[in-house]
């Protein structure tokens, strides 16, 4: 919360009031096992309107009987081509929903959200989140901070309206070296391969002692 919400100035992502008015929201609604960056998912695809995107993720998930929350902006509430009423007003039915201003950051907020539901909680989005690692204090905790979104972020790889959609798997394993008595496991990517920050290396160079 120090670090990546208020900062040396709370005004840079939010206000004291809408900070308050969200930490009250969250008291009265935890856990949620899916925190969604609306924003982010409704942009996915350039087929179909943006608001009924999210509107087949959200009924997508809840179809799972998972607790949601969607995290977005006032401007998605009024009512244009790009965000339909009808749709927004279902969204709401399926997930608890909070909007911040049209000038503040969301993502802060989404991860404050998932962290505070408890280990089990997931948060979609595709943001790589690199400005919210840079406000970390130390290395150690950017560290911990990478490791912990590379267990919790789901990521929509792949959306087409009245398709299934797709979304990348969340290893259960660490991805770091391991060993027994006489064998090593170690990760590794082929080279001019490119991954982003919230995935990691698929190949594994499996070793065993010869005795």
């Amino acid at each position: 919360m120090n670090d990546v919400i208020q900062g040396k100035d709370v005004f840079r992502k939010t206000t004291p009031a809408e900070l308050q008015d969200f930490q009250s929201f969250m008291k009265n609604r935890l856990p949620f096992d899916v925190v969604i960056d609306g924003l982010n998912v409704a942009n996915i695809s350039a087929k179909g309107i943006q608001s009924r995107i999210l509107f087949d993720v959200v009924s997508h998930l809840a179809r799972q009987n998972l607790r949601i929350l969607v995290l977005g902006r006032r401007h998605m509430l009024k009512g244009t081509r790009s965000w339909d009423k009808g749709h927004m007003a279902a969204i709401q039915k399926y997930a608890d929903c909070f909007f911040t201003s049209n000038i503040s950051e969301d993502d802060p907020f989404l991860l404050y959200a998932t962290i505070l539901s408890g280990n089990h909680c997931k948060f979609l989005s595709r943001d790589l989140m690199r400005d919210h690692k840079a406000c970390m204090p130390d290395k150690n905790t950017r560290r911990l901070f990478f490791k912990w979104q590379r267990g919790h972020q789901l990521v929509l790889s792949g959306y087409n309206p009245g398709h299934k959609m797709k979304f990348e798997v969340i290893p259960n394993y660490d991805t770091i070296v391991q060993s027994t008595r006489n064998t090593w496991h170690i990760p590794y990517e082929e080279k001019g391969v490119e991954r982003s920050s919230y995935e990691v290396p698929r190949k594994w160079l499996c070793l065993q002692k010869c005795n």
